[in-house]
């Protein structure tokens, strides 16, 4: 597969937004439309609970992420409130092959780096509302202590700065409409 996708048949979507924003949430109703490949994250960080392994990310450890990385089989990889996230290449180019939409939910950083290796990705920005509506979403997970709250909060300010990089920002004020939004733009590309 060409980094510019010349031989692709399938389309890359990227989701991405703040901690909280709901981009998760709106990627997990989407998955289960016809021709959607969900591109699965590796993390280093812990399961939260109800996460599944597999389903939600692949659970390694730091130094099997950071090998995998140095091997080139990442197409992306980040560092996130402490904990490294990548992107695992060969399911990804694999399914864009096949046909598929690929849907991959991923943090700014990452989105970035898939920009520059495929530039035909469609980028998607989930905004939150404002960041007090933000605050209340990380405080209900009840995941985080107060000071990765703060952390996350200071990340999704300078990670909004961005939202001119994407091809679509989508605000996530009610989730059924950003829901529909999202999967219009995947049925329309």
């Amino acid at each position: 597969m060409t980094p510019e996708g010349e031989n692709d048949h399938g389309r890359l979507f990227v989701i991405s937004g703040p901690s909280g924003s709901g981009k998760t949430t709106i990627v997990r109703r989407l998955i289960c439309l016809p021709g959607i490949f969900y591109s699965v994250s590796l993390t280093s960080r812990a399961p939260r609970p109800g996460e599944v392994e597999g389903h939600d990310y692949r659970f390694v450890c730091r130094e099997e992420l950071e090998k995998m990385a140095a091997g080139e089989e990442l197409v992306e990889q980040a560092e996130v409130a402490g904990n490294l996230y990548g992107t695992p290449r060969r399911p990804l180019e694999q399914a864009l092959s096949e046909g598929k939409t690929v849907l991959v939910d991923i943090d700014v950083q990452g989105a970035m780096q898939i920009k520059r290796a495929f530039p035909r990705a469609c980028l998607v920005f989930i905004k939150p509302p404002d960041l007090d509506t933000l605050e209340k979403r990380l405080r209900a997970r009840g995941t985080d202590s107060a000071e990765a709250i703060q952390r996350r909060l200071r990340l999704a300010e300078s990670e909004m700065e961005y939202m001119t990089d994407y091809d679509v920002v989508v605000e996530n004020d009610d989730l059924d409409g950003a829901v529909a939004q999202v999967e219009a733009l995947l049925k329309g590309m």
